[in-house]
């Protein structure tokens, strides 16, 4: 269901289901969990990469399996706490999406922090064409990355758009050809697993926890946070490394 792939230090999640176009059901959602129970507690993963198999990154949920197993309010409260988890994970987490991503998909996309698309990538959510709503979250994170007037087309449409469209709209970091999907998406990971652990956390936690404040107290979160790294390893090795002319040895302490 989930191919797990530890590549330096990134780990590799890769929903393998391609013949269900990738579709999220209970297994999905714990082999999930469970990589990053893994990610956590292993301090060389720096980075978490979800990816895709066959056709599409994730077609959404597999709603036959959802109404033959537990109850649809079960599938949501377990969907809803696996993504609550990666958008509050410590690491960052990067999402490559390959084909199809709709509905549970672009959900998936929403709680991760980069996204990076294949040309032929499209892109939606799907729902209203069965009358349904959205159960993690998407209704309320994608107006924050599209814009309300964007999200409820797309809501309201359930068209799939192109990776290109949706770059433009900012859902997406980067674009590129299908073949170098993976390839690209492993040097990013490599670039962010050279950063500082500590330092990347607390910028994700910064960020997460300012987008929706005024701007005075953004800042003075911001002012707070700085005055709390000042006292960290990875920020006096920094600094000391830009002096010396050297790269870092960041430890995340």
């Amino acid at each position: 269901m989930v191919t797990t792939t530890l590549d330096g230090s990134a780990l590799w999640l890769r929903l393998d289901r391609p013949d269900a176009l990738g579709a999220i059901n209970f297994e999905v959602i714990a082999s999930l969990q469970a990589g990053f129970d893994r990610a956590e507690s292993n301090p060389d993963v720096r980075v978490v990469v979800l990816a895709g198999s066959g056709r599409a990154f994730c077609a959404g949920a597999d709603l036959k399996a959802v109404n033959e197993g537990e109850s649809s309010n079960d599938f949501r409260a377990a969907l809803g706490r696996l993504l609550d988890r990666i958008e509050a994970f410590e690491k960052p987490v990067v999402v490559a999406v390959n084909g199809l991503a709709m509905a549970g998909g672009l959900e998936l996309i929403l709680s991760c922090d980069l996204v990076i698309a294949a040309e032929s990538a499209r892109i939606g959510d799907g729902h209203s064409k069965f009358g349904l709503l959205p159960g993690g979250g998407a209704s309320v994170r994608l107006p924050r990355v599209v814009g309300r007037t964007r999200a409820l087309e797309m809501f309201f449409t359930a068209e799939l758009y192109p990776a290109v469209q949706m770059q433009a709209w900012g859902l997406v970091n980067h674009v590129v050809p299908d073949g170098q999907l993976d390839e690209a998406t492993a040097h990013l990971a490599a670039q962010l697993a050279s950063r500082s652990p500590l330092g990347l956390a607390r910028m994700k936690k910064l960020v997460n926890e300012t987008a929706d404040q005024p701007a005075a107290t953004a800042l003075s979160l911001e002012l707070l946070y700085s005055m709390l790294h000042e006292k960290s390893h990875d920020m006096t090795e920094g600094v000391t490394a830009f002096v010396e002319k050297r790269e870092p040895r960041f430890t995340g302490n």
